[in-house]
């Protein structure tokens, strides 16, 4: 497994000297919100500020700042410098003068990246790695694997499990794989808040595996690949021989990635079933302050 807290060290064992670039303020549409960063070296970069040219003139000033561009910061942006070429500041509005018609207007901050800068941007990611949401997905089959490589993309940790050892062969590579006999025990210990996808090559585990899920009533997300049938039939299981109720059961997706795009493919499945994931995440962590602040005015009312 490679995370992308080892992608970054990977990085800068890789590359000597590097600029930081960070968005440090906008105002309007921008292509991507104050803090995000980027890592710039003379000859690869890592992260992204948003992209097009708003994201090219900040490499070639930073690579200006490393030595390695003779080019101008460009057309339409002013950049203050200071007398050691240190640290540099772009004011780029997002107009037709640049060919970006976002239509706001951002303030990026390039500096030279010593230790100190490095560091914190170590344990910053090594910090976010540590909050980030847990996906399961349970089957290493052609949707567990195209699920895999889709979330290996977004900043979430996702973990196939398998009870068949040459089934997590092919798993991308930023995504853990466990192999046990006994999958349901990883839902019962998995932390609060996390994403259950189910997609096992036998009915009969998936429905074990789902009702653990249910049952907890922290998830953010539940899902269960198959078809309306397969729903139907884990329904009248549940309730009538797992001890499940009705309102468990109302929050179990299935199928996963909804019913509106027929394309089975396992790729378009996986797109669908991510989107719909973080969607489910994003609303869960949202949800978490508001339900904190009703129960600490319950609290004071008592």
């Amino acid at each position: 497994m490679t995370s992308k807290l080892q992608n970054l060290r990977t990085f800068l064992a890789a590359h000597g000297p590097v600029a930081l670039v960070e968005v440090a303020g906008t105002k309007g549409s921008t292509p991507r919100e104050k803090g995000a960063w980027m890592l710039v070296s003379p000859s690869a970069i890592h992260g992204t500020i948003g992209g097009g040219q708003l994201e090219y003139m900040a490499i070639d000033k930073a690579r200006q700042m490393l030595g390695t561009s003779p080019r101008s910061s460009g057309k339409g942006a002013r950049a203050t410098i200071d007398v050691h070429e240190v640290c540099a500041t772009l004011d780029v509005p997002l107009g037709p003068e640049i060919g970006q018609c976002c239509g706001g207007r951002v303030e990026v901050l390039i500096q030279l990246a010593d230790e100190k800068i490095l560091a914190k941007l170590v344990a910053v990611a090594e910090s976010e790695e540590g909050k980030s949401p847990h996906i399961y997905i349970f089957g290493g089959g052609h949707v567990g694997k195209a699920l895999a490589e889709a979330l290996s993309l977004l900043p979430v940790r996702a973990v196939v499990i398998e009870t068949r050892e040459d089934e997590l062969e092919g798993i991308a590579e930023a995504v853990e794989t466990r192999l046990t006999p006994l999958p349901e025990e990883v839902v019962r210990e998995a932390p609060a808040g996390s994403a259950f996808a189910v997609l096992t090559h036998d009915h009969a585990l998936d429905f074990l595996i789902v009702a653990e899920a249910l049952k907890r009533g922290d998830t953010a997300y539940v899902g269960m690949i198959g078809s309306q049938t397969k729903k139907a039939t884990f329904k009248s299981w549940f309730l009538k021989t797992a001890g499940g109720t009705e309102q468990e059961f109302s929050r179990l997706v299935s199928p996963i990635g909804g019913d509106a795009v027929k394309d089975k493919r396992p790729q378009v499945i996986a797109a669908l079933a991510a989107a719909e994931m973080m969607t489910a995440l994003v609303l869960h962590a949202a949800a978490k302050p508001a339900a904190r602040s009703h129960r600490e005015e319950s609290r004071a009312a008592n």
